[in-house]
């Protein structure tokens, strides 16, 4: 029994407390079910409420007070469009109090799925201060770092000394989001510098704050976009970065926890641009609106594909003579596209992560080039090998392995260099996506192939 018990998979151990849970819920056993779901960690929690069912979902509001839901729906990974139902399901009091208990910048990433009047009532309903500081959250755009920080921090007045500073951040620790790093303030309420726990608890009592803070201090301005406050705390591995306005006066702190939200939902979204798609499709989506994601693209890729079939056309006369051309065609066009689409993820990664800069991109331009010929060459080769073996024709083996070089050294220039143009203009670099990327190479391989092709047909023929 023993060995059987060790051997129950993680997946297998979520899926009997989930039975467990719901078992505890439908036959009214409430103590033990708030026993049960309480030693959970939040995380898990969150897991089982977005695995219940609606029926489920309600009862757990009739047994959990706000609070103790605010917790996890700290850490619900629901789809933005299902805030709205989910809400629409809630006692208006009962929901506006959860929000209250939530970090205000959690609670505002909910409300910004909300509709403006739902919005509004359960603004209504919330207490005047926590109201308050989620209204002057609510006006900073989501993406930017406005519109993830939080006003729950400690700052100290750089006068203050540190016997008084330190009964000040323990009153004021529990709802601050981080206590780890403190930031202090002049007479103003601009930045003044920063300092740790650490730093604020070996610290003499009579020495001021002024005495053991730093005055270097990076900051963010509310208008920054996310990504950019992102690459800046993994830059110096920050835990936390003050948010400024154009003045310097501190409005508030991002914290760690949303710069990984942030990175995963620019990774994500980077992901489905690179793939030709709108956005990640969920596991729930309809195929409507699966499709809907999908479309555009698709659409802009079947008229550049006509491009192609058009080329193809134009060659007419020289596939009539030389059939066997057409046998390559697909190797060519796939193995461009393949190169270039390589070339493109790595101009991709360099930019998002900062590593590349203006002198140094025409130095990757001219790697990814080398790149693409070197390892054009080594597949020509082969395919010059192979060709002579099962053909024997050294005339259309030279000209396809030729074509195969020149197109998967041009792959590598474009796939590389479309990224760093785009950039340059201001344009998000992922939405020169791999589909977009493999449709021009294959006009480019196509042009080059049909070009050498027709060039020496009176060999071929």
């Amino acid at each position: 029994m023993a060995n059987e018990k060790e051997s129950i998979t993680l997946e297998d151990e979520k899926v009997y407390d989930k039975v467990l849970l719901d078992n505890l819920l439908v036959n009214n056993h409430i103590d033990e079910f708030r026993d049960e779901f309480l030693s959970m960690h939040t995380y898990e929690q969150s897991e089982y409420f977005e695995d219940s069912d609606e029926d489920i979902r309600q009862r757990i509001f009739e047994v959990l007070s706000p609070e103790e839901v605010a917790d996890f729906f700290e850490q619900l990974e629901i789809d933005e469009d299902e805030y709205e139902a989910l809400f629409d399901t809630m006692d208006a009091n009962y929901a506006s109090k959860i929000l209250e208990d939530m970090s205000y910048d959690n609670a505002v990433d909910i409300m910004n799925q909300l509709s403006k009047q739902k919005t509004v009532s359960l603004l209504t309903l919330m207490k005047r201060e926590d109201a308050k500081e989620i209204k002057a959250l609510l006006h900073y755009d989501e993406d930017t770092a406005g519109g993830i920080m939080t006003t729950e921090y400690i700052s100290l007045k750089a006068t203050m000394p540190v016997k008084e500073a330190l009964i000040h951040v323990k009153e004021q620790a529990p709802n601050a989001e981080t206590i780890y790093v403190i930031f202090t303030v002049n007479d103003d309420k601009q930045l003044a510098g920063v300092l740790s726990l650490r730093d604020l608890i070996v610290a003499e009592n009579d020495a001021y704050i002024e005495d053991i803070m730093s005055e270097r201090v990076i900051s963010a301005n509310a208008a920054d976009d996310q990504e950019d406050v992102a690459q800046k705390m993994r830059d110096y591995d920050f835990i936390a970065m003050p948010v400024v306005d154009y003045q310097d006066h501190l409005l508030g702190i991002i914290t760690i926890d949303d710069i990984l939200d942030v990175m995963d939902e620019e990774a994500s979204e980077d992901y489905s641009r690179l793939a030709g798609v709108s956005d990640v499709d969920a596991t729930n989506d309809s195929v409507i609106k699966t499709a809907r994601k999908r479309l555009p693209w698709l659409i802009i890729l079947t008229f550049l594909g006509m491009i192609t079939a058009t080329i193809l056309g134009s060659f007419e006369d020289t596939l009539s003579k030389v059939a066997l051309l057409a046998a390559f065609i697909p190797i060519i066009s796939g193995m461009s596209g393949n190169s270039g689409t390589q070339s493109l993820a790595v101009s991709v990664r360099n930019i998002s992560t900062g590593e590349i800069d203006e002198q140094s991109k025409f130095k990757v331009a001219l790697r990814e080039t080398g790149s693409g010929f070197l390892s054009g060459l080594v597949c020509a080769i082969l395919l010059f090998i192979i060709i002579m073996v099962l053909y024997g024709q050294p005339i259309l083996a030279t000209i396809v392995g030729s074509s195969l070089t020149i197109a998967m050294t041009v792959g590598t220039l474009v796939g590389s260099m479309i990224p760093l143009v785009m950039n340059k203009l201001k344009i998000d670099p992922a939405v020169a996506s791999g589909p977009f990327i493999t449709t021009i190479n294959d006009i480019v391989s196509m042009l080059i192939y049909f070009g050498l092709a027709t060039s020496f047909m009176s060999y071929l023929t």
